[in-house]
């Protein structure tokens, strides 16, 4: 199956126009993707939908006449025009109805409607399909036994599991004295980076309303996955991009001002529902976590979108490298990359106490899927309005973060080695 679009297809991706003409491009979406969602379904109540409009608009014109008759007519004819009045609005108002029911049922077919993925993504189901493009580094040997991030941060007082759990349950940790500093130094050091290529760093909220959740694609397909504090009407976000996003919704641009570049700084949380069989001991996947985002907004340009997800994953990359770390790119399987993305790329890195990778970072193109939901938008130079595109990337997250730099850079003796990078923010410190 073809999960592709040529070039051309993807400008006007998603609005209904695009559906209507490319039901073939978007039944092979859902497909590759695992969407369950009936495409004909929303073929078939967008022509209703249509069709109800129609008519509803037919029946206020004829609505308007009705006024001018009557002011023209004598009395008797009046009376006439009362009892068609009557029978009329009756009329009107269950078009009306049946134009609300068509409409909520279609916006709601039309939120789950995937983004056609990239043509060189791997068909799959799920990360069993990602192709590893390349690995950069080698895995570190140890002359002696070395112990995974949990025992280390353990047996040096760096981080409580058991009293954390006694606070916050499953999956709760506290960080402790120079694992800290440690995790503050990573962030720090990335905002510089970032600073350095021009993005803005914004510390966002982590409390949201459901409509930046909507905008992103967070919600409705997975709301499992949300906290929710529905007295407030509010929602914990899992990352930055939510509120990054959200910031510009509703919004038309000048396009001198893009592309729009920000580092999103913020706690994140996340349920993880149905994780609990994959490894989730000490910080490799926790509830609540610190996150530097990188987020892009540029012009609708397939090229321009292409050259910031390469430069988006080059600096992920660089980060990696800096401090020292083992780890392989990937490329995501049409099923693994999510509802909303043209294209995917995880960063895996080197853990020796799995003797594999794991992600800590995600890089994605989204084109103008999410713009859409959000109605984020920019005026070309010439005065046409468009869509905007976005992208996103993990500049880096802890803990999970921590806990790679803690089993690649141990000592014999339980410390361990601080990145050259990272130096300058613990005061020099070669080791902790």
């Amino acid at each position: 199956m073809r999960c592709g679009t040529d070039q051309g297809l993807t400008r006007f991706m998603l609005d209904k126009r695009f559906i209507r003409e490319n039901p073939q491009a978007v039944r092979d979406a859902v497909a590759v993707k695992g969407i369950d969602l009936d495409v004909d379904e929303l073929l078939q109540l967008d022509q209703d939908n249509r069709k109800l409009q129609f008519e509803v608009d037919e029946a206020q014109a004829r609505r308007k006449s009705f006024a001018k008759q009557f002011a023209k007519a004598d009395e008797a004819r009046r009376a006439e025009l009362r009892v068609e009045h009557e029978a009329f609005d009756a009329q009107l108002k269950d078009l009306r109805e049946q134009l609300a029911r068509t409409g909520a049922r279609l916006s709601e077919l039309m939120l789950l409607t995937p983004n056609i993925p990239w043509s060189g993504a791997p068909v799959g189901p799920d990360e069993a399909a990602n192709v590893v493009l390349r690995t950069v580094g080698t895995p570190p040997e140890f002359d002696f036994t070395p112990l995974d991030h949990t025992e280390l941060a353990e047996k040096r007082g760096w981080a409580e599991f058991a009293r954390a759990r006694k606070v916050a349950g499953e999956r709760a940790y506290a960080l402790v004295g120079d694992m800290v500093m440690l995790e503050r130094a990573v962030h720090s050091y990335a905002l510089d980076l970032l600073r350095g290529r021009e993005f803005t760093p914004v510390a966002v909220p982590a409390l949201v309303r459901e409509e930046p959740l909507i905008g992103t694609g967070m919600l409705p397909k997975a709301r499992e996955e949300i906290y929710a504090i529905p007295e407030d009407d509010l929602y914990l976000a899992g990352t930055a991009e939510v509120a990054l996003v959200g910031l510009h919704a509703g919004e038309i641009l000048d396009a001198a001002r893009l592309p729009i570049r920000y580092a999103g700084i913020s706690p994140c949380f996340r349920r993880e529902i149905g994780s609990a069989s994959r490894d989730v001991r000490g910080l490799l996947r926790v509830h609540q976590f610190e996150k530097v985002e990188q987020f892009v907004l540029c012009a609708a340009d397939e090229a321009e979108s292409a050259r910031w997800h390469a430069e988006l994953l080059a600096t992920a990359e660089r980060i990696l490298s800096d401090l020292g770390l083992c780890y392989e790119v990937v490329e995501c399987a049409t099923g693994d990359m999510g509802v909303g993305k043209f294209r995917m790329n995880d960063i895996n890195t080197w853990f020796p106490s799995l003797g594999r990778f794991r992600e800590t970072h995600s890089c994605s193109t989204l084109h103008d899927w999410q713009a859409r939901r959000a109605n984020l938008r920019y005026r070309d130079p010439d005065g046409t309005i468009r869509f905007a595109h976005t992208l996103n990337n993990t500049a880096v997250a802890t803990p999970r973060l921590l806990a790679a730099l803690l089993e690649n850079f141990q000592t014999a003796d339980g410390a361990v080695r601080v990145p050259e990078v990272l130096r300058p923010y613990l005061g020099g410190r070669e080791l902790i």
